[in-house]
């Protein structure tokens, strides 16, 4: 069954500016899953949250099998210094085991996959053996136990081997599959609504009016969520109507368990987003020590049946991806019951110099540099938030922590490749 969460608790900031640190910390304590439980076929699990740990039932490989096409021996029967003759012996091919055991003095052909037979302790490549005279010939040499895959060398009987809350990769589908599980237990994906707000924005396709622009952020929104996942709802633009706003945002409430949008959401004045959800539940405005972004607003509107959570970003288009990435992700990931991992950094060395603001943590779009003595970063050129084109033309964020003055040419700084950041 999906965990109960307080959202008004885990979204609730008792201070007036916070380290994003403290933030994930909060949200790691106080979050927890609210989606079901259901099975799926492991054709269609990738991507999907494991909501069990996978225990083995059975070793794998279940036998000791040949590694290699070539001739199953005993080693003691091979000298060690000179060609060694052996009787023929039968053949076994993968799938069909040979259930009589080798005599000694035989080679017994086999394939690779195949389950070693009763006695032979070796096997020698087919390159390493001929035939002479009726018999195989082995060259010297030979290493003792060669090309031999163990009864479960790859997984024991009784091994955990993925763990609930691990998002399935290509390997995991495999693993899971060489278990001979047909299904396996996932959570469901999360239900995610994205809107926008503004009589300004049109759609793509639209054409365009005087002081009209088309909506970036929706769509940029819903390819994040796509790539971790998510069954996403695309509620469009929602016209600057406070009762239609805060109807539509009811309603959505009922089949969702994450409202999302981007900018639109101020600490003050008449916005209509603002007011609906704080009127349907509550909203909370994080002031964190960030660049790009600053202001993310989180809440929870109310339904009969349960609360939906609520995140508002900001409204630029950079700040909209560096936000989704840092705050938005880590907060859906726990709600969706997957663990949430820091991503990996990789220190590479700066070709740039940069002055930066003591006391908050700030992402540089840069791209890598090959050079004749390795990889450096480069940063881009404007570090303006509404500089979509920066995302694009860039490989990742360079992360520059809060006691971080700047960065001088050669300096090691930590870089996060998109990759990374998306999963």
């Amino acid at each position: 069954m999906p965990g109960s969460v307080d959202f008004n608790d885990c979204f609730r900031t008792g201070q007036e500016r916070r380290t994003i640190v403290e933030a994930l910390a909060q949200f790691d304590a106080r979050l927890a899953s609210v989606v079901g439980i259901e099975p799926v076929a492991v054709r269609n699990a990738l991507g999907r949250i494991l909501a069990a740990d996978v225990i083995a039932d059975r070793d794998i490989p279940p036998h000791d099998n040949s590694a290699m096409d070539g001739y199953a021996v005993y080693f003691d029967d091979l000298s060690a210094s000179d060609k060694t003759a052996l009787v023929p012996g039968p053949r076994i091919a993968a799938g069909h085991p040979h259930t009589d055991p080798i005599p000694r003095g035989h080679a017994a052909q086999i394939f690779t996959g195949a389950p070693l037979p009763a006695g032979p302790d070796t096997v020698v490549m087919a390159e390493d053996a001929g035939i002479e005279d009726g018999q195989i010939v082995i060259r010297p040499g030979i290493t003792r136990g060669a090309h031999i895959r163990r009864a479960g060398e790859d997984v024991k009987r009784g091994e955990t081997v993925l763990r609930v809350g691990q998002r399935l990769r290509p390997q995991d589908v495999g693993m899971i599959a060489s278990l001979g599980q047909a299904e396996i237990a996932v959570y469901r994906r999360l239900r995610v609504a994205v809107f926008s707000t503004g009589d300004e924005l049109r759609e793509p396709g639209d054409a365009p009016s005087a002081g009209s622009i088309f909506d970036i952020n929706r769509y940029t929104l819903m390819a994040l969520l796509d790539r971790l996942g998510c069954a996403v709802t695309d509620l469009g633009i929602l016209p600057d109507n406070a009762a239609m706003i805060h109807a539509a945002l009811a309603a959505a409430a009922l089949e969702h368990d994450l409202l999302l949008t981007s900018g639109g959401v101020a600490l003050g004045g008449e916005d209509r987003v603002r007011e609906a959800v704080a009127q349907l539940g509550a909203i909370h405005f994080w002031n964190l020590a960030t660049k790009p972004g600053r202001v993310v607003a989180l809440g929870h509107v109310n339904t009969h049946a349960h609360a939906a959570a609520f995140i508002g970003l900001p409204g630029n288009p950079v700040a909209v991806i560096v936000m989704f990435l840092m705050i938005a992700r880590p907060v859906l990931s726990r709600l969706a019951g997957a663990n949430v991992k820091k991503p990996a950094a990789f220190r590479v060395r700066a070709g740039f110099d940069f002055a930066k603001k003591i006391g908050r943590r700030e992402w540089l779009r840069a791209h890598l540099v090959p050079t004749p003595d390795g990889v450096t970063v480069e940063k881009f050129s404007d570090d303006g938030s509404g500089i979509l084109s920066s995302m694009v033309e860039t490989d990742g964020l360079i992360e520059l922590a809060e006691d971080v003055a700047g960065v001088a040419r050669g300096d090691l700084v930590d870089f996060l490749p998109y990759a990374e950041l998306m999963e």
